[in-house]
């Protein structure tokens, strides 16, 4: 009995601020922390939470309107330990035109993260976006930056000691090249902060991810269900509910294995692909009478994106997966887009993850419901997130009195 007590270790705990479909708090899970509350405004993200968290109290709602109220019921004594800040990226990132020239109040939402760690009295808080964040002003024809505001007001509610990191998942075992950027504070000055480790020198590859998953033909209705005798560690991994600390059925079955629906003329610009190659690719291989001829029969669009209908490399990593993988990205074999299952490995989710929340597809133009490929492409990969919880634990463990 006195070893058992000896061995039993605090589960620390965690608040997921700007939750989404669940990334952070999947890897944190399977790291070992506690996730004891999530805040989303996204109901088809709340829906999809849920489903695969079922024993995490999530807020439905703006969070700027959550209340003190009903935040403290469920804040342990002494406070939580820590609060994860996701907020939305769209207004710092520089993968649009335009995205970067509005100035609204999405840029100030890291406020309301530092407000509910006051209110939970959070021993640590992590923010995670894209790194072009370290570039954003305040407001068009002011120099101040973002960050700076963002550490000078953590400073001000006590948490003086903060550290910038810019991780490459790859270096953790997501098959997908995404920096992200993240700034770690504590309000305990003694406190070492550093960045988890990198756990891998060798990229997991797009075969890696995609080994196991059977090919499923567009425009059909057969799903794949079953498994293919191919596998990989990682494919593995993602299969692995011990690691994940999922208590998912037994059942075998592969989901989200669903077939596309492609025009023909989609179908064709698909074919013309070699791997690496995208739309842009086409519009500079086919000039002239010969490009007017695919645009006639709609296989080129009339107007080139630079970042669409990219083929992926069967034996390099993904690029980022963002929001509009299904627009992105070709198989790298097969004329097709990608599934959702397979989006969700290039994110490392684990197989067993249900996206319920929300539609197939939805247009883009809808920002008040998040479709299953963009909760996929605007999560957190689970297993960057795993590798800061590792971390965040090892900090935690080094904090006096914790």
């Amino acid at each position: 009995m006195l070893r058992k007590q000896i061995n039993k270790r605090k589960a620390f705990t965690h608040i997921d601020c700007f939750s989404g479909p669940g990334g952070i708090c999947t890897g944190f899970h399977a790291a070992g922390l506690n996730t004891i509350l999530a805040i989303e405004y996204i109901k088809s993200c709340v829906d999809t939470y849920v489903a695969n968290h079922p024993e995490v109290h999530v807020i439905h709602s703006d969070i700027r309107n959550v209340t003190d109220k009903q935040i403290l019921p469920y804040i342990p004594t002494g406070g939580v330990d820590i609060v994860s800040s996701g907020m939305p990226c769209e207004t710092f990132s520089t993968a649009g035109n335009t995205s970067r020239s509005f100035y609204d109040d999405r840029q100030f939402l890291f406020r309301e993260a530092i407000r509910i760690a006051k209110i939970s009295n959070a021993k640590m808080i992590l923010f995670e976006n894209v790194p072009a964040i370290t570039t954003k002003t305040t407001a068009k024809n002011n120099k101040e930056l973002i960050v700076d505001m963002l550490e000078q007001e953590l400073e001000n509610a006590g948490y003086k000691k903060h550290k910038r990191f810019v991780l490459n998942a790859t270096q953790y075992g997501v098959p997908q090249k995404r920096n992200r950027f993240f700034i770690l504070a504590t309000r305990f000055n003694d406190l070492d902060l550093s960045a988890p480790i990198p756990t891998h020198t060798k990229t997991v590859t797009v075969k890696e991810a995609f080994a196991g998953l059977p090919n499923v033909e567009p425009n059909t209705t057969q799903e794949g269900k079953t498994y293919t005798k191919h596998h990989s560690n990682f494919s593995e991994l993602m299969r692995n509910n011990d690691f994940w600390k999922i208590n998912a059925s037994k059942n075998n079955d592969l989901t989200y294995q669903v077939p596309m629906k492609h025009r023909m003329c989609t179908l064709e610009r698909f074919s013309l692909l070699k791997p690496g190659e995208s739309l842009k690719n086409l519009f500079e291989r086919y000039e002239g009478k010969q490009r007017e001829e695919l645009q006639a029969r709609r296989v080129l669009p009339q107007k080139m994106f630079i970042k669409r209908n990219y083929r992926l490399k069967l034996n390099e990593a993904a690029p980022t997966v963002t929001s509009h993988c299904l627009d992105e990205f070709v198989h790298p074999v097969h004329d097709r887009a990608l599934t959702v299952r397979e989006c969700a490995r290039l994110q490392s989710f684990p197989d067993s993850y249900n996206f319920v929340g929300g539609p197939f597809i939805v247009p883009h133009i809808d920002r008040t419901v998040q479709d299953k490929y963009e909760q996929i492409g605007d999560a957190v990969p689970p297993l960057l997130a795993y590798a800061w919880g590792k971390k965040i634990i090892e900090l935690l463990g080094g904090i006096k009195n914790v």
